[in-house]
Formats: C-alpha cells, sequence, structure tokens
C-alpha cells in the first residue's frame, strides 16, 4: 500500500462537499435545461416537472431523513462537517431559491407556449359557453369522487394524503358570522387529469379551478367565502426492523401503510393564503410554520405538467429516437450462437435497443428446448414487462427459475409485491435476498446444454431491467458466456437465494459489500503507487455520484501524487476538484442533457494494462457497504474500445458538460463553434446510427465475396 506525504490533513471537514446541498445543486443543472433557449419547447417544461418531482422526493426521502435524525437527538456531523439540523436549514434555503427559479420559467415557457396556441386558461377569462360545458364535464366525471370533510372541533383533522392537492374553502350560512373550514381533496390520477381540454385546441384549465368555481354543488346553500390551495408531503422512510420480521412481504406491505400515514415533511401552500389558516395548517399537521411551510407563487404540484409535456408537437420535442439494433444482433440467428461466437457483446441503451437484447435474450431462453435453467436479479421493472412474460413463460416450459426481488427499491415495493406473487403462482423460485442488504445488482444468468455440455450464459447491466426507463436511462450491459464470469455469477446466485458469505471465491467478479470497495480502493492505491514509481497515472470514473469518504480520500491522495483523474459525476459529489497541491490533478463533470446519465464505468491505467469495469454500484457508502451490487471486468478490446469512445465523448463535451469549480458550483460549457455544438447524447446517437451503417457494409461485402 503506497503512502502519499501530504500537507493536507484528509480528515478536515473542509475538503468535503455536503451530499444533499451537491444533489440540489444538480437539481439546478436540469433546471438550467429548461432556461436554455437551446431546448424545444415541451422538453423545457419536461425539466421543469422534472425538477419538481425530484424536489418532491428529495423531501421523502433525504429531509425525511434528516427529520428522523433531529427526532432522535443525532448531532453528529456529517462529513462535511454539517448537523443533521444545520443540513436541513441550508437545504431549505437552496430549494427556496430554485422554486422561485422554477415558478418564473415556467411563466416564461407558459408565455411561449401561448404563442403556440397551447394555453392554460384562467377560469375567469373564459366564455361562459365553455364554463357551462365545464360544469356539466364536472358534475358528471369529477363530483361523484369529491368527499368535502370539514375542519371544527367536532370533526377530527382529516387524513391528508402524500403529495395531495387540496382545497381549504372557507364558507358560512347565510347571514351567519361564525364560518367554517372545509378541506377537499382534488382527485388528479386513476383517469382524473389535471388538465381538462378547453373547445377543441389545446386550450387548458386545470382542474382545481374548476373545482373552485363550482364550489356550490358541494356546499348547497352556503356562502363561499375563499378557497385556497395547499399540498403535504410524507416522510417515505420506515423504521421496521427486518431481521425481527418473520415474513419480509408482509413486513414491506406494513411499511406501505405505515409510509402512507408517515409524519408530514412539507407543507406547500398558495402565496397569500391567510395567516391564520397558514398557521392552523401548520399546528394541525405539527409542523414548524417558519420553516416547513413553503409559500408557492403560481401553480402547486407542477410535476403534473407531465401531462402537457405528451402533446403530439414535434417541432417542439427533440428529433424523434428509435433505439437501433445492435450490429450481431441483427440476425435471426439463435442469440446463444451468436453470444457464443462473439464472447461477449457490450449493449449501450438507450442508443441500442433493449427489446432487441436483454428482452430477447430472456424471450429466446424461455423457448429453447436446450435452456435448463434461468436465474436473475430484480430491483425495478414496469408492471406490464416483458420481462416478467418471459419468465413465466420459461416456468411454464419447464425450465428452473429462480429470480431475486428486492421489496425494498424505494417506491416500487407495491408493484415488486404484486410480481412477486404472480411469478410465485407460476412456479417461479422468488427470494428476497440477503438480510439487511438491498440486492441491487444487475444480473442474469441462463444455464443451457450446449453441444460440449452445460454452458452458462450471463448478462450484467448497469441499469434495471425496466423497458421504459432503458428508452430514456444512459446504461451499459455486457452480454457474455465467459466462463469464469459464469462462475462466479453462479456463487452470486447461491449467496443471494441462503445469504451464506463463508469462503465464496469470486476470480473476475467483485460483489459488494464484502469485496467492491476493496476493489476499487486497491486499484486507486495501485495507480497512485505506478504514479509515483514511473508516472502516467490515469484514472477515469463515470457514475451517478461520489460520495463515499474512504473513496474521496483515496482519489485526494492519488492526486496529490500526481495521477490523473478524469471524474464524470452526475449529481451529488463530495470531492473538490481543482484546489493545488490537493486536487489539481482532478476534474469532475456533470452531463445533463436528453436522457438520463446512468451508467457506472470504472477506469485505470494500470501502467498501459488497461482495466474497464462497468457496475451497478455507485462510489456511494450505501452502495458499497449496505448493497449487494456487483463489479465485473470489460476485458475484449472491441469492448473497452467502446467503453473507451463514451469516457472521450462525455469529456470533449461542450453542449451539455459542465465543469465543477473548487466550491462546488458549477460552470456550463459554451461551445466556441457549430462544429462542436453536439452534446453527448446526439454524438452517441449518431455514432451508433454510424456503427450500424458500417456493420451493414462489412455484410453486404461478405455476401459478395461469398457470391
Amino acid at each position: 500500500m503506497s503512502t502519499v506525504e501530504s500537507a493536507f490533513d484528509l480528515s478536515e471537514s473542509q475538503w468535503y462537499l455536503n451530499r444533499e446541498l451537491t444533489w440540489l445543486s444538480f437539481n439546478r443543472r436540469v433546471l438550467h435545461e429548461a432556461a436554455d433557449e437551446r431546448t424545444p419547447l415541451l422538453e423545457r417544461l419536461k425539466f421543469i416537472a422534472i425538477v419538481s418531482a425530484n424536489l418532491d422526493e428529495f423531501f421523502m426521502k433525504r429531509i425525511g431523513g434528516l427529520k428522523q435524525q433531529i427526532g432522535a437527538g443525532m448531532r453528529e456531523p456529517s462529513l462535511d462537517g454539517r448537523t443533521p439540523r444545520q443540513q436541513v436549514t441550508e437545504c431549505y434555503e437552496v430549494v427556496r431559491e430554485l422554486e422561485v427559479a422554477k415558478e418564473e420559467l415556467f411563466r416564461a415557457v407558459g408565455v411561449l407556449l401561448e404563442e403556440k396556441n397551447i394555453i392554460i386558461e384562467q377560469y375567469e377569462q373564459l366564455t361562459s359557453k365553455e364554463r357551462k360545458l365545464l360544469r356539466e364535464h364536472y358534475y358528471n366525471n369529477i363530483f361523484p369522487l369529491l368527499t368535502p370533510q370539514s375542519i371544527d372541533p367536532a370533526h377530527p383533522f382529516p387524513f391528508i394524503s402524500n403529495l395531495s392537492l387540496n382545497l381549504l374553502v372557507t364558507l358560512r350560512y347565510p347571514k351567519a358570522r361564525e364560518t367554517s373550514l372545509a378541506r377537499v381533496k382534488v382527485p388528479v390520477g386513476l383517469g382524473t387529469p389535471r388538465f381538462l381540454r378547453v373547445g377543441k385546441g389545446d386550450h387548458f384549465v386545470r382542474v382545481e379551478d374548476v373545482m373552485m368555481n363550482n364550489l356550490d354543488m358541494l356546499f348547497p346553500g352556503m356562502e363561499i367565502l375563499k378557497c385556497e390551495f395547499f399540498r403535504v408531503t410524507r416522510n417515505a422512510n420506515t423504521e421496521k426492523v427486518e431481521e425481527e420480521a418473520d415474513d419480509l412481504m408482509a413486513m414491506i406491505e406494513s411499511e406501505l401503510k405505515e409510509r402512507k400515514f408517515a409524519p408530514i415533511v412539507r407543507l406547500e401552500v398558495e402565496q397569500g393564503m391567510d395567516r391564520v389558516h397558514r398557521g392552523r395548517l401548520a399546528a394541525e399537521l405539527e409542523l414548524d410554520e417558519g420553516s416547513d411551510v413553503f409559500d408557492v407563487q403560481g401553480m402547486l404540484a407542477m410535476r403534473d405538467l407531465w401531462e402537457l409535456v405528451r402533446l403530439e408537437y414535434p417541432r417542439l420535442h427533440d428529433s424523434p429516437h428509435h433505439p437501433i439494433d445492435h450490429p450481431l444482433l441483427q440476425t435471426q440467428r439463435n442469440m446463444f450462437h451468436i453470444i457464443r461466437e462473439a464472447g461477449s457483446i457490450l449493449l449501450q441503451h438507450p442508443y441500442e435497443s433493449f427489446s432487441t437484447s436483454v428482452e430477447r435474450f430472456l424471450r429466446e431462453s424461455a423457448l429453447d428446448p436446450k435452456v435448463r435453467g434461468i436465474k436473475m436479479t430484480l430491483y425495478r421493472t414496469s408492471v406490464k414487462s416483458r420481462i416478467i412474460d418471459s419468465l413465466v413463460l420459461a416456468a411454464q416450459n419447464g425450465k428452473q427459475v429462480a429470480v431475486v426481488v428486492e421489496l425494498k427499491a424505494r417506491f416500487d415495493e407495491a408493484a415488486n409485491i404484486r410480481l412477486a406473487e404472480r411469478m410465485e403462482e407460476a412456479g417461479i423460485h422468488v427470494t428476497y435476498g440477503v438480510v439487511g442488504l438491498k440486492t441491487h445488482c444487475k444480473v442474469i444468468m441462463v444455464v443451457r446444454q450446449d453441444y460440449n455440455g452445460l454452458r452458462r450464459y450471463v448478462h450484467i447491466g448497469t441499469g434495471n431491467y425496466h423497458a421504459d426507463t432503458a428508452r430514456i436511462y444512459s446504461d451499459v450491459g455486457m452480454l457474455t458466456c465467459d466462463e469464469t464470469v459464469g462462475q462466479d455469477v453462479t456463487e452470486l446466485f447461491n449467496y443471494l437465494t441462503t445469504g451464506f458469505m463463508a469462503k465464496r471465491n469470486y476470480n473476475k467478479l467483485a460483489p459488494a459489500p464484502r469485496f467492491l470497495k476493496k476493489a476499487l480502493l486497491s486499484r486507486i492505491e495501485r495507480e497512485t503507487a505506478i504514479q509515483i514509481a514511473q508516472g502516467n497515472g490515469h484514472i477515469q470514473f463515470k457514475i451517478n455520484a461520489l460520495e463515499d469518504g474512504d473513496i474521496v480520500r483515496a482519489l485526494y491522495r492519488a492526486s496529490i501524487a500526481g495521477v490523473k483523474i478524469d471524474l464524470v459525476v452526475r449529481d451529488t459529489c463530495r470531492l473538490r476538484p481543482g484546489i493545488p497541491g490537493l486536487s489539481e490533478n482532478i476534474r469532475v463533470i456533470s452531463i445533463v442533457g436528453r436522457f438520463l446519465e446512468h451508467a457506472r464505468i470504472y477506469y485505470f491505467r494500470n501502467g498501459g494494462d488497461e482495466e474497464y469495469f462497468i457496475a451497478s454500484a455507485d462510489a456511494m457508502k450505501r452502495n458499497l457497504e449496505a448493497r449487494v451490487e456487483v463489479l465485473c471486468p470489460v476485458e475484449q478490446i472491441e469492448l473497452t474500445r467502446e467503453l473507451r469512445m463514451i469516457f472521450d465523448t462525455h469529456i470533449a463535451d461542450q453542449r451539455s458538460a459542465w465543469d465543477m469549480l473548487p466550491d462546488g458550483s458549477y460552470i456550463q460549457r459554451v461551445p466556441q463553434d457549430d462544429g462542436n455544438a453536439a452534446g453527448s447524447h446526439r454524438v452517441m446517437i449518431a455514432r451508433t446510427a454510424k456503427r450500424l451503417k458500417e456493420s451493414l457494409k462489412q455484410k453486404k461485402k461478405k455476401v459478395k465475396t461469398k457470391r
């Protein structure tokens, strides 16, 4: 283990940025896409909706967790020296800035949409005929769903569901002096849209505006004095102890019920709400009115803007992208023969089709009479999943099928419970992983009777087995019949289905929590030693988040020794680049664009004997120490060439790349000319298409040569 003398005390908090604040900084970059005039108009609206949904999740998960720490009396500072209370206070300040910027952008984009005749109308501006038609629609399609609830001493304060939009109605009997309050939930979802179409064009009115202006149906004979809007966000963290659970599925189902009633962590109210009402809501919901209440100028719950984003205006969207088939998978030949001939195949989603690669792999496995068994991990997938259909079909065809389902995949628990039940009914052996650890690795193993005995065919990926996200997340995966990888994957599944860890040997894979972190740290240290001995040390990571303190410290030591380090980090990053003497050899780049960067790729120059790895894990403490993850080497030269191209494309990006400064802020790169104005995603789309074209040319040449 190499040592590097340093004038810097790496235990000092000043060298580490805050996890939550750097994640919020990522959302600033996402929101910038909504401000960027180069982004098509409805895509700009999409980024506003994404940031809104992200902030909802931030409060449910991160603020919820910090509040639990505060409630438990925890004062221990984080790696960056902040207590839980300090983190909440600073996060609130940033969130309020983000909300203001988001609202201003929404107004600006709304003006531009009006020029395209896409308008969110104000109810009072509608014609009498339009109001009449809306009233009829409301009476027939929305009114039966409403349940007004009184708020007074005779009635307990009503339960307010998570992320629900609500009307707070002030009313009284005619000629009476005393007023009453009532709450009405806006029934968005399950067939009720947030935006109701007015007339024949793309003019809309918000459903809550229609409700507000037709309250006489709900409260006949009453005098409506005021109608105000509010919304709550609940903590998504629960505290069930898995080790004490007799039935994990029952425990998760219980957690879901608890989450429904979990403490509220945020109250959003429309700006200008009556001060007494604002204070009363905060008190009833057990919130601090001064800090936990957020005044929103304009529209609440902007995540619902997705309804408008889906409008079909080709010129207001990014140009259509259709994933292509991988060049080796364009034939109808038996897929196992193709993999065996190639050795390994690198897949790049969404540039290459998930359907004709991963889904095809499972479909052919289900139908191939020589396939004996299928084993798979499942973290997230779509409800109407071809993946599940293929697994069920395989079981029906008499194959041994085992699936490790992660029931604790946040916000997918209910869907995963339903899928697990469906698979068990089909005769699939379903297990839920290792007690105390989330199963986050993405692995499929197919055991097939080949001409020379049983052979294992494996898929290892960086992204979930989810057809929908495979179209918008940038991920990589590898199909391989490498014998050693197959043996390691067998060991991994035996561990996942039994929990027995002792004496499991892995020759190529490095699973977490036992080996992956050690593998990364040892290679960073090796690169440091090589740099000291001979120079030319080089490390590159492409990850979603860099949060683990041990990894950050190791990278600092490598930089001090002179190792060149390129970190392509999508969001959270604790490391501060560009500090003279400490991290001047490190640059941190964030790519934000059309697709969500999700691939995890690790590179070490290793004195010229280069090593490339793909992984399910980010450099985060939870991934490395509390999850089952996999780090897998990519060895074939044609595959490493593709991974090199991914790194080079991101590092050279002059359109979608942001450079991190030592203080944790970011500056977006500006193209010097039109020649380099294309971002990484456009470059990758073009490059994948070009590779396919060249492959087709080669095939035609081979056909002509044979003739």
